[in-house]
């Protein structure tokens, strides 16, 4: 009974707060966490990013720029692209019809529209494509600073404009951060961002590691990296590109109130509210039933083992024995009632 009761609660306590503990070898596992990495998307940050700034060349038009933004990312399943959408939508811009549409995963879109050729997407996207920043170089810096993802569009291989999203922050972030910190575990963030962007969210919620621009196929290498420095990793994450790395972790959080299902699938814990506080919450539930497991089996083998010396040596009877080996199943299962606490 030392093990299983302990296990049997342990996994009501998490169920009780909202945190869904898939088996009792994840449960076990995550006790050894000493690193944990965020995604920043829907994690970190409440994952429904909002146009904040729109910036244009001398010769493009602002509602124009706009129109071809909202006409390209309608059929774009990221994030900042139902931002630039629902933008759209709200300011009652029509949209034109797309042809030849091109996911490139981590930079960014290529479509057609009226026969000009638009990519929309990050700086990565626009050097790969040898596209000229000019003077607003500088100015997608300062929104970057600030904690604003700028995303070029070019039109026909000339730069068009920036538009700027954010997305804003969670407002318990930084206190669940310090939670995880006072249980002296790091943070990580990996994030598909340009590193002006990840360093202001990071900065602003104080994680420990950054590791900004990459591909979400790449994201998997990060944790193997970690992993290879003798950590002990779980990954939090909630999108369907998340799935890969949350299963490469050793132990995978998804956020189970907005993520998806492939997400949810390949995670050993799903929290089901969108509450990062909730990482902490599980960690040290796994925390203290490791605890009471070894505090059970310690006293159990202890008392046995007093016991058959004491019979051995003619001191216990059979029916002192049978009494203990009862009551040492009785405190199991009290001592284990204690993970609820």
């Amino acid at each position: 009974l030392a093990t299983p009761t302990a296990i049997m609660v342990g996994t009501g306590k998490g169920a009780e707060n909202g945190i869904l503990i898939k088996s009792s070898v994840a449960l076990e596992l995550a006790h050894k966490v000493d690193t944990v990495i965020f995604d920043k998307t829907g994690t970190i940050t409440e994952g429904k990013p909002t146009v904040t700034d729109i910036i244009t060349t001398n010769d493009i038009d602002e509602r124009y720029l706009i129109q071809l933004a909202v006409s390209a990312e309608k059929n774009s399943e990221h994030p900042l692209g139902e931002a630039i959408v629902k933008y759209g939508e709200e300011n009652n811009i029509e949209f034109k019809k797309v042809e030849n549409f091109k996911a490139i995963p981590g930079h960014g879109i290529e479509v057609t529209i009226d026969s000009k050729v638009i990519l929309l997407g990050n700086k990565k996207l626009m050097n790969d494509k040898n596209i000229a920043l000019g003077s607003l170089e500088d100015k997608s810096d300062e929104l970057a600073y600030v904690g604003k993802t700028p995303m070029y569009i070019s039109i026909d291989n000339t730069l068009g404009g920036i538009i700027a999203v954010a997305d804003t922050v969670k407002e318990n972030s930084k206190k669940s951060i310090e939670k995880l910190h006072e249980m002296g575990i790091k943070v990580a963030m990996v994030t598909g961002d340009n590193k002006k962007t990840a360093d202001a969210i990071a900065k602003e919620v104080g994680i420990d590691i950054v590791v900004s621009e990459v591909l979400p196929k790449d994201k998997s290498n990060e944790v193997k990296k970690l992993q290879e420095q003798g950590k002990f990793v779980a990954m939090v994450g909630d999108g369907i590109n998340d799935a890969p790395v949350l299963a490469r972790a050793d132990v995978g959080i998804a956020m189970g109130a907005l993520g998806s299902d492939a997400a949810i699938e390949a995670a050993d814990v799903v929290l089901m509210t969108d509450e990062p506080s909730k990482i902490a919450k599980a960690i040290e539930i796994s925390r203290k039933t490791n605890k009471i497991v070894w505090q059970n089996i310690v006293f159990a083998l202890g008392v046995k083992a007093i016991v058959l010396i004491l019979s051995a040596g003619g001191v216990a009877t059979m029916w002192e024995a049978i009494f203990a080996d009862v009551g040492v199943a009785l405190i199991a299962v009290l001592n284990a009632m204690r993970v609820m606490k």
